[in-house]
């Protein structure tokens, strides 16, 4: 696993450092649109630190971009079709979730499809900045248990429920059965 985890801390390192330059962006800029610091930052761009994915929510939102969007190849051009041997698999590095953007890239869809496999005991709250105005999801629950917060209200999750929210008002993500969770998020990034 470590093979796969250095060339996705590469490719997050190249990405990021290539959305920062891109919007003309200094270290410094980023840190304070983000909330995470510069030296962070610097670490991540260099290769030497795997982000957590509240950090990089975080650092996506500052740079107005989708996780998924973060994750797509560049300059491909749009297939309709996404192959699950080619799908972008992340792996948090605090929590062991891992999502697989599951949409083929770089269409004009507005909507994302992600899967994830959530670890027992694993939570991750997102604050409200870390979404663009008008962002939307479905949280649908295949196998496990999931508690979701929203905006202050708690819901549990059974397989086959399925939630929907705006993300823009910050939630958590909670896992607090025995077995991992597996759910799909269809989030509608609010483009026109």
């Amino acid at each position: 696993m470590e093979n796969g985890e250095t060339h996705i801390d590469a490719t997050i390192a190249e990405r990021l450092r290539a959305l920062r330059n891109g919007r003309n962006l200094t270290l410094d800029e980023l840190a304070g649109r983000s909330g995470v610091s510069r030296a962070m930052i610097s670490r991540i761009e260099r290769g030497e630190a795997s982000p957590t994915a509240q950090l990089l929510s975080r650092l996506c939102a500052a740079l107005d971009v989708t996780l998924s969007a973060f994750f797509a190849p560049e300059g491909e051009e749009a297939s309709p079709l996404s192959r699950h041997a080619d799908q972008p698999v992340w792996r948090d590095p605090e929590t062991g979730y891992e999502r697989r953007a599951v949409s083929p890239p770089a269409t004009a869809s507005r909507v994302d499809v992600i899967y994830v496999t959530f670890p027992p005991g694993a939570r991750i709250a997102y604050p409200p900045e870390t979404a663009k105005e008008g962002m939307t999801q479905h949280v649908w629950l295949f196998s496990g248990a999931l508690e979701m917060t929203v905006a202050g209200v708690n819901h549990r999750l059974e397989p086959g429920d399925c939630l929907y929210m705006s993300i823009t008002e910050g939630h958590v993500f909670h896992n607090p059965g025995p077995a991992v969770a597996h759910y799909a998020v269809v989030l509608d990034c609010g483009r026109n």
